[in-house]
């Protein structure tokens, strides 16, 4: 194994030069997407003596940290640690600056409460909820104190990896430029360069036989949050059935609870909305507006639904606005071919959502048959006028809560994240309950429409996360990590899709690739008791902390 993958880096070297082939660069470490992990593991790699690039389409890094996720999805916060303690930690030290505080004041937001945990932690001097901005801020000067080079550019998905063997030795652009490394980390939310070079992966639902799994598959009767109320009539003519089903209504959930499908959690933008009119953009009908589209969001409104999104107070009166209730800002069943989609598939998919997100917004606040109590509890909020300036004040990152899934060789399932004595290579601790949004709609046995797909179910404290699940399987690439679409089953991926778990290992890949660079041996070789030492010295959190 040794002696093939280096072989192969040596042909790479031995055809390009010192230097690179013509509009190629050579790197140590190619990092491929700016979400949190893929800032960590740049910087960790950089941090250790590496040469190393950073690679987005966008000029803003940071994927949903920095695009309207600022109500943290924390978890256990004993097991944040290393550069992601270091972030929550910078966010604290940001507002601590009097100017910080424009519509708020600190000692009023110290009272706010974050995602079960403070907004303001100042025994730990840490901050979990903040505004878009600064978090950019942030990722931004931790970027500049390194020697990270971030260059913007997009993978050519049909023919963007090159590999020799089970080596990639390349990565292409679509604008023709070409980056070598020894290591690549795919930190992308999509998992473009793993799917690119072969790597086995899941996408949708596995069957609760797969895994030996409880709530994976197809799980009507678990879906009681985030559900419709009761008497939402599922035609389009409502009691006519002739007229058909409502867009997005299908006839039954498709198979039997616990049974697999293709099916994948809705996705939608965190929009920064904010109260305060000088800082405040109203959100207009939006262009080819149809009102019989928001049909079932009015119906679920005239039967009770009081939440049509979340009100999560980030500083300075705005608010992290995420899916809330059984018609919100998820546009269910729509996103199904974004993971493996073409850019003009995925461009199509996030455009359609933001068209729903504002029709939502716009439907509430001046429909009619909205009931009164709710047009003017929610009439006050717009588009915070000081975020994504460049973009309309709409975040420019989708929240990709799960596309591919690579199928390594340990997969963290229901199973592991309930029992984690099988795991004995931590690179980080994961402790959020398994959080899925709804797949779809149907039509139940009483005739009226139901979500199905949403769980929320704890998982018994913080668990170890193996990292033989950022390896893909040693006979498929050596010279890989993948931290974001990691090897998990949908339910399990629920609880690490967050962004400190993200963080997180991001870091823990940044620090393999070193490893597997200066051993000269393919990650998935990499000895863990070094790892394992290195993390620690990082102040990473491998294992259960103390109460």
């Amino acid at each position: 194994m040794v002696k093939r993958f280096w072989a192969a880096l040596v042909v790479v070297s031995v055809m390009c030069g010192i230097t690179a082939c013509p509009g190629t660069d050579l790197y140590d470490v190619v990092v491929y997407g700016g979400t949190s992990a893929g800032i960590t593991a740049a910087i960790e790699a950089a941090n250790l003596g590496k040469r190393v690039v950073l690679i987005d389409p966008s000029i803003h890094l940071g994927g949903m940290t920095t695009n309207g996720l600022g109500f943290t999805d924390v978890g256990n916060p004993k097991v944040v640690g290393g550069m992601a303690r270091e972030f929550y930690h910078r966010v604290w030290l940001a507002y601590q600056r009097p100017e910080a505080w424009k519509h708020d004041t600190r000692e009023f937001f110290r009272t706010v409460s974050g995602q079960g945990v403070p907004s303001i932690d100042d025994i730990n001097q840490v901050q979990w909820s903040f505004e878009p901005h600064v978090a950019e801020q942030v990722y931004g000067g931790m970027l500049r104190e390194s020697t990270v080079l971030v260059v913007r550019a997009r993978l050519d998905l049909k023919a963007g990896v090159s590999k020799n063997g089970t080596v990639i030795t390349g990565l292409r652009m679509e604008d023709g430029r070409s980056f070598r490394g020894k290591v690549y980390i795919d930190s992308s939310y999509e998992g473009d360069v793993m799917a690119g070079a072969g790597v086995s992966y899941a996408v949708g639902r596995e069957g609760n036989s797969q895994y030996g799994e409880t709530i994976n598959g197809i799980e009507a009767a678990l879906a009681s949050g985030n559900n419709l109320p009761s008497g939402v009539d599922p035609y389009i003519v409502a009691g006519n059935a002739s007229s058909g089903l409502l867009p997005v209504v299908n006839k039954d959930t498709g198979g039997p609870d616990g049974s697999g499908d293709k099916k994948i959690q809705a996705y939608c933008y965190r929009v920064c909305m904010t109260n305060v009119a000088e800082n405040r953009v109203m959100v207009e009908k939006p262009a080819g507006y149809d009102e019989r589209d928001y049909e079932l969001l009015i119906r679920a409104s005239e039967q009770g639904s009081k939440l049509p999104w979340k009100l999560s107070y980030v500083p300075n009166r705005k608010l992290d606005a995420n899916n809330s209730s059984g018609a919100s800002f998820d546009l269910i069943g729509l996103n199904y071919d974004y993971p493996d989609g073409d850019y003009a598939k995925r461009e199509k998919i996030a455009a359609a959502q933001e068209a729903w997100q504002r029709g939502v917004i716009y439907t509430i606040q001046h429909n009619p048959r909205i009931p009164a109590e709710i047009r003017d509890k929610y009439a006050e909020w717009g588009l915070a006028k000081d975020e994504f300036t460049d973009n309309n004040n709409w975040p420019r990152q989708l929240y990709i809560r799960e596309a591919r899934r690579m199928i390594g060789t340990v997969i963290e399932s229901e199973v592991s994240l309930r029992n984690d004595a099988g795991i004995e290579d931590s690179i980080g601790m994961g402790s959020y309950q398994i959080d899925s949004h709804n797949t779809q709609r149907y039509v139940d046995a009483k005739g009226e429409v139901r979500n199905e797909g949403d769980v929320q179910i704890g998982v018994n404290g913080p668990y170890r996360i193996s990292y033989r699940a950022i390896t893909p399987k040693a006979g498929e690439i050596s010279n890989l990590l993948v931290p974001v679409c990691l090897s998990a089953s949908h339910v399990a991926y629920g609880s690490l899709r967050l962004e400190p778990v993200f963080m997180i290992l991001g870091q823990s890949a940044g620090a393999a690739a070193s490893m597997a660079i200066d051993r000269m041996v393919a990650v998935q070789d990499v000895p863990y008791s070094l790892l394992h030492a290195r993390l620690l010295q990082e102040h990473q959190i491998l294992s259960k902390p103390v109460q």
